[in-house]
């Protein structure tokens, strides 16, 4: 099926999630040192500590960062646990989170400045004139940050 802009899909759905889901809420990313992702998404990146739980019965902490407050803004939420000492594998279904910033060429330098990875370059993507480049967070995951129009 097709989509255009805006639609919500078949009213032919049984269960109609549109009127229960409306907004996207965080993603989720395992990180291996807490402090160490800590340190890079609200040191580094500029975001908030939103909130930060531990569950010791299940030997795990959830902190969730963001720009803004949850009730109204997609967080992100750093999952790590305890007992885990090996790397996580990324496997080959994850891309990356995306990040806008106002001038990517002075962002990237002072990011490279803090010894962040960057992993490719400011330029234009491929096929289209719109600036990105793309990081890695302590973990090896890739962040995209788009220029803002």
């Amino acid at each position: 099926m097709d989509y255009d802009l805006g639609d919500s899909g078949t009213t032919e759905i049984s269960y109609r999630l549109e009127t229960r889901a409306r907004r996207l809420l965080y993603t989720m990313l395992r990180v291996a040192d807490l402090q160490r992702s800590l340190d890079f998404y609200i040191g580094i990146l500029g975001m908030r500590l939103l909130r930060r739980q531990d569950y010791p019965a299940g030997r795990f902490t959830l902190a969730f960062v963001g720009y803004d407050p949850e009730e109204t803004h997609t967080a992100l939420e750093l999952t790590h646990n305890w007992d885990q000492t090996a790397p996580y594998l990324h496997g080959t279904a994850y891309g990356h989170i995306a990040l806008e910033v106002d001038d990517i060429h002075s962002c990237c330098a002072a990011l490279a400045e803090k010894g962040v990875a960057i992993a490719r370059a400011p330029g234009p993507m491929k096929y289209s004139p719109t600036l990105i480049a793309f990081i890695e967070d302590p973990d090896g995951y890739r962040i995209e940050l788009i220029e803002a129009r």
